[in-house]
């Protein structure tokens, strides 16, 4: 008999549980039932059903995720946290209050651990050694560690007792863990155009509470070695994928889609269905909801094959791109380790309007990863659309459960299927001469011009992908409702811009077309079939491989201990500069008789390997005797680090720990130079440098950004020591750097289409900061797009914002008064009034020319106030939708008005 959900309650929480992109109000709260303690889930949108029960015993686990710090922090900055327990599925919850959501917890933390002290390990019943779980939604099991029994959480351990710790022996006759899913080993090229900002690395990253065995590092190494022989144990079996893509220009379904979705006689096994364009709305690029988002679900579900009943496995979506996964029912018991992503590569890489979203996961035993992606837009750009892809592939990887296990990126997938609208053009601008060539069928041609086939043949993007032949006309660009091209007075010329390409073994690609009878976008709907040879374990074979290596490797151990031999152990790295990333590699062998484990580790009293500006990857892995692997040290100073590099506070000096399970730790030292940036440097110091920040010396580089309110105006007095020539004058009223860049837009980028809209060039990017660091110069190097960023990415790295923290709260709560808001603009420092004043005024004029340059008051004041208004650091998890729309609402006032004084 269950108790009424008052009895339990000891402590609670109050969120919103995020299912397939909806957010449902519940209360999470400790509770008991029959004398065992659990988790209690009541919502709030079903008040008379009974509330969910999770018991927390061995095998619950409850995770704290850290949030991703990728520049501008538009998105939804609150605790997140995921749940599963023995017999259900995996429950994300978002939690605003983080006092409280870490003091719960910590009281689960406690009661596992009273709970694991008092009871003897669970004994799983053979019968479910190869079961996953079949609830929907959320699909995804136990993270592949912790559903082989994985537990150990080597975090806890001081670095003596890790390398100290013996593998625990165990008996050749236990029963086998699921078959491993293999891990590609392979790091794609891709994955070295990263080119923005890594998360940064702080005591509240990711933490897990599981329970800690001593097997884990010994059941990593049976698993590693199960997943290098999967041959001898899985057999492939066809299934069949229908894959669609559709640009739907911000319409509504105004027809069924059958002539999309059911062109095929047999139904298909899996649907994997993205749309572009589904919101063009400015509050959607900043990733607002979308009522637009359940319409076109809606219309999907009802169109899917009539032969075969389907269930949604998963949705994902990010602004205007949605990507939906439906598989047959009699399927859903095979998928497991469900996981979504998505990146924005609008400007300053978080604005959603262009970027990808993602889903992965494993079916029986191969993992699949869909990606739906819309690029870069206009002819000329096809550059801008090879960042966008190199830029996804770079900063989309999948967060597993288990945190000793490396994040998953895109290309470590044995599948990998693109689709999207990839706004890839002809390389011809007579749109009459591509007509007529269309007319007459002559599409070989025409491919011939055709860039992404282009860039492909270049390897510049999709290099490693295969697409179909096409045999179908340009899917873009058609007047509204109809079949007849674009007859706009810009007069687009035809292209392919909707694509379908994929990597991987064993795929089969049936069928590849467009779909002319929908005519509700300027785009039309294009479809794929594939026929994917899928590996199914053949289970009497795997329990006897694995019974053999368990053998093996009992043998193996005890006669002889891992080794390692390291290529070089010492690293410089010379001239450090922001936002550039410099790589050096290195080469590690296992030169002993056993398989070994590698893996960094912190250093005594750190929470992480490395130092925000660094990173090895692999960070950890397996290799047999005689193999060996490279690793690649990452050097990337972000706006996270650039503040205390900037002062002198952090130099680029570390020491990396290698360790290796049974073996011994290896030392690596890093060092180098860095050159200071007036990017992350505080408005203050600026503003008494006349001179370029690298000829200023770096002992006179001071911090004013984490000082209070009187310590700043005090330090600001002693800058007069920089030297003669600095402190001779008066400050400049703004720095020279902001003046530089907010002239040259006034200059030249009024009439700018799509201006603070496009994201700008990485390498462009990096002329112009250097550019600011070495000189004063006459003109600004780069397009106007790539100036506009630099603006931005300018405020962003700002140590203090322009509108001080300790001012943050009295402007929200003053948010719906001008007069107010005025005020508030008064009591900032001179040099922060002053930057403040100058950027609204370059803003209004901005907004005389919106009918050119489409920049709208909504938009800048949405986009600014994430840069101007940010909360202090403290409130950045607390910050609300509320309290991001008051910042802008605030904005607003100074925007529609007049001159502020």
């Amino acid at each position: 008999m269950e108790l009424p959900a008052a009895a339990w309650g000891l402590l609670s929480v109050t969120g919103t549980e995020v299912r397939a992109g909806r957010r449902e109000p519940c209360v999470l709260s400790l509770g008991r039932r029959s004398g065992r303690y659990g988790i209690v889930i009541h919502s709030q949108e079903k008040e008379n059903s009974d509330p969910d029960y999770i018991p927390i015993n061995s095998r619950f686990k409850c995770v704290q995720e850290a949030e991703e710090t990728l520049l501008i922090d538009i998105a939804t900055n609150s605790c997140k946290v995921r749940i599963q327990g023995d017999e259900t599925a995996e429950r994300l919850f978002e939690i605003p209050d983080e006092e409280r959501c870490l003091g719960f917890l910590s009281e689960v933390q406690s009661i596992q651990e009273a709970h694991l002290k008092a009871s003897v390990p669970e004994r799983k019943d053979s019968a479910s050694w190869h079961q996953v779980e079949k609830n929907l939604p959320g699909l995804s099991q136990a993270s592949s560690s912790g559903a082989l029994g994985f537990e150990d959480d080597f975090n806890t351990l001081s670095l003596e007792e890790k390398r100290n710790m013996q593998n625990h022996q165990m008996g050749s006759r236990r029963e086998p863990p699921p078959p491993p899913v293999p891990q590609n080993r392979q790091f794609y090229r891709e994955r070295e155009g990263t080119s923005r900002d890594q998360p940064k690395v702080t005591n509240t990253m990711r933490k897990m509470f599981l329970p800690s065995t001593q097997s884990g590092q010994r059941e990593g190494l049976i698993k590693h070695v199960l997943a290098k022989r999967e041959k001898a144990y899985v057999n492939l079996h066809n299934f069949r994928f229908f894959v669609g893509t559709w640009n739907v220009n911000g319409q509504s379904p105004d027809s069924g889609l059958e002539p999309w979705l059911v062109c095929d006689t047999e139904p298909p096994d899996f649907y994997c269905i993205g749309f572009q364009e589904l919101d063009l709305s400015t509050e959607a690029f900043f990733y607002f909801d979308s009522a637009k988002e359940q319409e076109w679900l809606v219309a999907v579900e009802k169109s899917l094959h009539p032969q075969a009943k389907y269930k949604k496995v998963q949705m994902v979506r990010l602004v205007g791109m949605m990507l939906l996964i439906f598989a047959k029912k009699d399927q859903l018991s095979n998928i497991r380790e469900i996981m979504t992503e998505s990146v924005g590569t609008g400007i300053m890489g978080k604005m959603g309007n262009k970027g990808g979203v993602a889903v992965r996961f494993v079916f029986h035993n191969t993992t699949f990863c869909i990606v739906n992606s819309h690029l870069a837009a206009h002819v000329e750009d096809f550059e801008r659309r090879n960042q966008d892809y190199k830029d996804i592939c770079a900063r989309m990887s999948f967060v597993t459960p288990d945190d000793s296990l490396p994040q998953l990126n895109i290309m470590k997938h044995d599948v990998v299927i693109w689709l999207g609208d990839l706004n890839y053009r002809l390389c011809l601008p007579d749109a009459s001469e591509v007509k007529s060539l269309i007319t007459k069928n002559d599409l070989q041609k025409l491919l011939t011009y055709d860039q992404l086939n282009i860039q492909r043949t270049q390897k510049k993007a999709f290099a490693d992908f295969t697409e179909g032949e096409i045999k179908f006309i340009p899917t873009y660009k058609y007047d509204s409702k109809t079949d007849r091209w674009d007859s706009s007075g810009k007069c687009r010329v035809p292209a392919w811009c909707d694509r379908i390409l994929w990597r991987g073994g064993n795929i089969n690609q049936l069928r590849y077309c467009s779909h002319m009878d929908l005519k509700t976008s300027d785009h039309k709907p294009v479809s794929a079939l594939f026929r994917i040879g899928v590996k199914v374990v053949d289970e009497q074979r795997y329990r006897k491989l694995f019974e053999d290596i368990v053998r093996i490797m009992d043998r193996m151990e005890n006669d002889f201990l891992p080794s390692l031999e390291l290529s070089r152990r010492e690293f410089e790295f010379e001239n450090v500069k922001f936002r550039q990333l410099q790589k050096q590699k290195f080469q590690i062998t296992n030169n002993g008789q056993v398989t070994c484990h590698f893996s960094f580790i912190p250093k005594l009293n750190d929470s992480h390997y490395c130092k925000p500006w660094l990173r090895a990857e692999p960070c950890e892995g397996y290799l047999e005797p005689d193999e060996s692997t490279d690793i690649s040290l990452d050097v990337y100073v972000s706006k996270d680090s650039v503040t205390l590099l900037n002062s002198g506070e952090d130099k680029i000096e570390d020491i990396l720990v290698l360790h290796l399970d049974r073996g011994k730790d290896y030392f690596l030292t890093i060092s180098g130079t860095y050159l200071p940036s007036c990017f992350g440097t505080s408005l203050e110091a600026l503003c008494r440098m006349r001179r370029p920040i690298r000829e200023v010396p770096v002992t006179k580089l001071i911090d004013l950004g984490e000082d209070s309110f009187l310590e700043k105006e005090k330090s600001v007095l002693q800058m007069g020591s920089l030297d003669s020539e600095e402190g001779s004058g008066m400050p400049l009223q703004v720095p020279k750097e902001i003046w530089l860049l907010v002239d040259h837009l006034f200059k030249h980028a009024c009439h700018q289409e799509d201006l603070f809209q496009t994201p700008g060039m990485q390498e462009e990017l990096e002329q112009i900061i250097d550019c600011l660091d070495t000189s004063i110069p006459e003109t600004i190097p780069g397009s106007n797009h790539s100036v506009a960023e630099a603006l931005l990415i300018f405020l962003e790295a700002l140590p203090e914002p322009v509108i001080c923290y300790e001012l943050y709260q009295r402007c929200l709560d003053w948010s719906h008064n001008s007069r107010l808001c005025r005020q508030v603009i008064f009591q900032l420092p001179r040099c922060h009034r002053s930057v403040f004043r100058y950027l609204m005024s370059f803003l209004r004029e901005l907004l005389r020319y919106s009918e050119d340059n489409n920049v709208s008051v909504a938009m800048i004041a949405a986009l600014f106030s994430s840069l101007l208004l940010r909360p202090p650091p403290n409130l950045m998890a607390k910050q609300t939708q509320q309290d991001r729309q008051r910042a802008i609402n605030f904005l607003y006032s100074f925007l529609l008005a007049g001159d502020e004084e």
